[in-house]
């Protein structure tokens, strides 16, 4: 990735205002030449967030559904690979060129077959003086030796045909040259012989007819020799090395097929980090592979990669607490916090720009930005602030709402050349959120999760023109609640119905008794129906109310 990115997110189930402070800051990011900071949503929008949005020609903000760090952006994707056909010669120059350790083997599709270590081909090249038959064992073809040896080949029989073949050096005298013939199961068939300009062991060998001569030093051997071995049918090639080296090396022409593990840890390129440390943990490798579904070779990563600082980056608007935040949040690097709720913010292992202000909308906070350093948003952005601002106040009614919310909604009108009440009666006739979705849904829309001592608690807000929409479908909410705070481990869950009109509201429990029996507002045709006049904000009245009231002994 050339450029950091960092997503500009608000909460989940995010209104108007979480949407348009997302838009808006990552504008204002732009304006004043920070590059790389993105609008982003963690759910998805609503009637009145669409109609904002298409009214101003902007996309909805991209969807982050968990941005917890997963394995893609640790691995190293495309790794240097080898073949079971590949040598040990090509192994280890690729493990040399590029400074690793392990290398994935693989099929001609990419399909993972396991992995060969640094180790494995020392394991491999040890002496083991216990086994001598062993370590003169070579598993190859001949074109495998020439194209290690970087051989000139002088005459060749079936060199494509892979065998056991097993390496000797002619440097004995003569008269005691020739014993390997008579050694069980490795004949002079098998046989390769490492010899320099010794005319009598190259006319030996050649006539005992063995597999393949290999003169070193660079030396071309008589032409009768050459012409012996054509007529006998043995290969002949010539080695740039001296004796000692040629043998080494014609030991790495073995085909890593023998070699290579087959037993490798795998995980899937979107598993969490969180999750494959505990699996690396119980199983330490050297090397991990990532595959897909079909088992093809996507990337590699090692446990020191697992320590690499995440590298997502988050600014959280509209929100501070992490129950309310985009999943895997608490995991990655949140740099800024600019929000107008209560405090329940998350830890940080540095300091970082914590704007947090008592006014009624986080588009206001953004909006002052801009006019602080001196910027004029654009007549979108602008819109886009208003919208916010609106949504969130009300239309400066709610008991929320300060005067630098209405003094901001009127520098944001004149950029944007749109009347601010004109822009309201659009806002809140863009289709109410009961009548145009399910009952889950609906309580979905717009939801928030507390936490007060030992209790959890969820509490929906809807707004609607009137209470219509909510009694014709109370039933329906009812039972939705109930599997809401059931799913969700809650000890109540709470749906606000705010009439914007006139800036009352509806509360509808879902809990036990004693939660019901705490609210002294009056009940309306049902034991879990309150009726809340002058109620419309869930921040600065519904919840510290719940909260005093369920802390009281």
């Amino acid at each position: 990735m050339s450029e950091e990115l960092t997503y500009v997110i608000g909460h989940r189930n995010p209104d108007a205002d979480a949407i348009c402070s997302a838009i808006a800051y990552a504008a204002f990011k732009k304006a004043t030449g920070q590059e790389g900071f993105i609008p982003a949503r963690c759910g998805n929008t609503n009637e009145r967030v669409n109609a904002i949005l298409q009214r101003f020609g902007l996309p909805a903000p991209m969807f982050l559904g968990d941005v917890a760090p997963r394995v893609r952006e640790v691995m190293s994707a495309n790794p240097h690979c080898v073949t079971p056909r590949h040598t040990c010669a090509e192994a280890l120059e690729l493990i040399d060129r590029h400074d690793v350790n392990v290398l994935p083997v693989v099929e001609e599709d990419g399909t993972l077959l396991g992995m060969i270590s640094v180790f494995d081909l020392g394991d491999h090249f040890i002496p083991k003086p216990r086994d001598q038959k062993e370590m003169r064992h070579v598993h190859a073809s001949i074109a495998d030796i020439v194209r290690s040896l970087r051989a000139e080949t002088l005459n060749s029989v079936d060199e494509d045909r892979l065998e056991d073949l097993y390496v000797r050096v002619g440097a004995m005298d003569i008269r005691s040259f020739g014993d390997f013939t008579h050694e069980v199961g490795t004949g002079a068939g098998q046989s390769i012989i490492v010899v320099g300009d010794r005319y009598d062991i190259q006319t030996k060998s050649i006539n005992a007819g063995v597999r393949l001569l290999v003169i070193t030093g660079s030396l071309r051997p008589e032409e009768d020799i050459i012409q012996m071995a054509r007529e006998k049918g043995v290969c002949l090639v010539s080695s740039p090395y001296d004796s000692a080296t040629t043998s080494w090396i014609i030991r790495s022409a073995n085909r890593v097929d023998r070699l290579y593990t087959r037993k490798t840890l795998t995980f899937s390129a979107d598993e969490r980090l969180s999750d494959v440390r505990r699996r690396v943990a119980a199983n330490p490798p050297q090397s991990c592979m990532v595959v897909d579904e079909e088992g093809k070779l996507l990337g590699v990563f090692t446990k020191s990669d697992l320590l690499k600082p995440p590298r997502t980056r988050l600014v959280l608007v509209d929100h501070n607490e992490l129950t309310q935040a985009v999943p895997g949040a608490e995991l990655v690097t949140i740099c800024e916090i600019i929000d107008h709720h209560r405090l329940g913010n998350p830890h940080s292992s540095q300091p970082i720009l914590f704007f947090n202000e008592p006014v009624g909308s986080t588009c206001s906070i953004v909006a002052d930005c801009f006019r602080r350093a001196g910027l004029s948003p654009d007549k979108k952005t602008a819109g886009i602030m208003m919208s916010g601002i609106i949504s969130d106040t009300l239309n400066l009614r709610s008991p929320t709402t300060t005067a630098k919310d209405g003094e901001l909604l009127n520098w944001l009108a004149k950029l944007a050349g749109i009347d601010a009440a004109e822009l309201a009666q659009f806002i809140f006739s863009s289709g109410g959120v009961l009548a145009g979705r399910g009952a889950m849904d609906a309580l979905r829309n717009d939801l928030k999760v507390y936490h007060e001592g030992a209790l959890s608690f969820s509490v929906s807000q809807v707004e609607e023109l009137g209470f219509d929409h909510f009694w014709s479908k109370r039933g329906e909410l009812e039972k939705a609640l109930a599997e809401l705070r059931a799913n969700e481990g809650l000890d109540f869950s709470a749906l606000l119905v705010t009439d914007i009109n006139k800036q009352d509201s509806l509360l509808l429990i879902s809990g036990p008794r004693d939660i019901c029996e705490c609210i002294n507002y009056p009940r309306v045709e049902a034991h879990d129906v309150f009726e809340l006049a002058g109620i419309v904000s869930r921040k600065k009245q519904l919840v510290p109310y719940l909260t005093s009231q369920i802390a009281r002994p």
